[in-house]
């Protein structure tokens, strides 16, 4: 039976910090050499009368029926300007297009190597201008590109020998972005340890170096055997549709924000906890790692040694992602604990979708913190765009849904700007 469900569905509160807000910001701001330095307090600017609230709209999924609405595993979801969803399926190595009410439409690309083909590690995917997409394919070593209707517009070469992929982003007005990290080879020494985000062409071209920083160790290829690193400190960084770069090492809660000429212009803070990571949480991970392996195909005799590699912080970080929402605002999400969670959320504790916690941080263009948005039980959002939140619903079965959700409450001044007081 194929199920296909539209309209408002559930209305999900959002939830602020413990201390709602009145409207007045509570935080500071001072002048260091020309840089605003903004200083929150946990207080938030949102009361209850301000906040913004969460309705569901569209789920697309099937648990048994329709092909065309069932999901092996979704990455991410990019959104056209006629709002059709472009879901990722990284499992099955395709793309499947659905209209703004949630009727599928076609699929794009499939499984190989060959012109407009998929490899193994595309997750990602971008909506450019004029509705073009933009797909990072890692084992395919290239970003491939499709027209609007699906045509393969061809693809340009990820030089891995420049440096390894660690992430990449792109913006709707074209733009192109990928941290890359230098990597050792027999006969090509690393020349620079530094990672850098660099900005691309649509034909891969290197047009500008955004900014260069210390690898993160979460992952360290160096030194011969390969470490995890759970929870290590990490660089996190977003391109604002702007232009404005979000940048922080996330062993602090304190993110640059640089001009779209690269100047340092803003650096926005706000107190945190630092939290020990509790050896049942090491315990917890290192199982579900071990699950990861088996599933993969690991075979039983490495398991031992893999487990070898993996290490842990002492503390967990202040924050795990940065997002771009309406308005210009940032949203910042929080570290969970798996110590934190309920018998019933344990139980359906997913490693890749559950690391990042269910609150996020919402930030106005300033900086100011506005308050915490709680997204729903078993909702990991991919992308916001305007006013809408798409991400990924798992039921009980661990069977997927592509969601979207509308924020009530989001008000634009003529400038397209949140509406809210002048910043002092």
């Amino acid at each position: 039976m194929r199920k296909h469900l539209t309209g408002a569905t559930s209305l999900v509160a959002l939830i602020l910090c413990a201390c709602s807000g009145d409207g007045q910001w509570m935080g500071t701001v001072r002048d260091s050499a020309g840089v605003a330095i903004v200083e929150n307090t946990l207080e938030s600017i949102w009361s209850v009368s301000d906040q913004w609230t969460l309705e569901e709209e569209v789920r697309i999924g099937a648990v048994e029926g329709d092909p065309d609405y069932q999901f092996g595993a979704i990455g991410f979801i990019a959104v056209d300007s006629r709002d059709r969803m472009f879901v990722m399926d990284a499992m099955a190595r395709h793309i499947k297009v659905f209209s703004s009410d949630g009727r599928y439409e076609q699929t794009i690309g499939r499984p190989g190597s060959g012109p407009g083909e998929l490899g193994q590690q595309a997750i990602q995917l971008f909506m450019g201008p004029g509705d073009t997409l933009v797909v990072p394919d890692m084992a395919n070593q290239r970003v491939n590109r499709y027209a609007p209707d699906g045509t393969s517009l061809g693809s340009f070469r990820l030089e891995f020998e420049k440096g390894i992929p660690m992430a990449i982003n792109a913006t709707r007005s074209g733009v192109i972005v990928e941290q890359v990290r230098p990597l050792a080879l027999p006969d090509l020494p690393v020349r620079d340890s530094m990672d850098a985000i660099i900005r691309l062409t649509s034909d891969g071209t290197v047009v500008d170096t955004l900014k260069k920083f210390p690898s993160g160790e979460t992952i360290n290829l160096g030194g011969g055997t390969p470490e995890l690193n759970f929870f290590s400190p990490e660089p996190v960084w977003q391109l604002m549709e702007d232009m404005r770069l979000c940048f922080g090492v996330n062993d602090n809660y304190s993110i640059d924000v640089y001009s779209p000429d690269g100047v340092l212009e803003r650096i926005i803070r706000k107190p945190f906890t630092r939290t020990p990571v509790a050896e049942s949480d090491q315990e917890l991970m290192v199982d579900a790692m071990v699950d990861l392996w088996t599933e993969a195909g690991v075979p039983p005799q490495a398991i031992p040694q893999l487990r070898q590699i993996i290490h842990f912080a002492e503390f967990y970080p202040a924050f795990a992602a940065i997002q771009r929402g309406p308005g210009g605002t940032m949203w910042v999400q929080h570290i969970q604990s798996p110590s934190e969670l309920s018998e019933e959320e344990l139980a359906a504790f997913n490693m890749i979708e559950d690391m990042g916690a269910k609150d996020w941080d919402v930030f106005d263009v300033d900086g100011r913190f506005l308050g915490i948005v709680t997204m729903p039980p078993r909702f990991s959002p991919r992308s916001i765009v305007g006013n809408k939140i798409y991400g990924v619903f798992r039921d009980d079965l661990d069977v997927q849904y592509a969601v979207r959700m509308r924020i009530v409450g989001v008000e634009f001044d003529d400038t397209g700007a949140i509406q809210l007081g002048a910043m002092p």
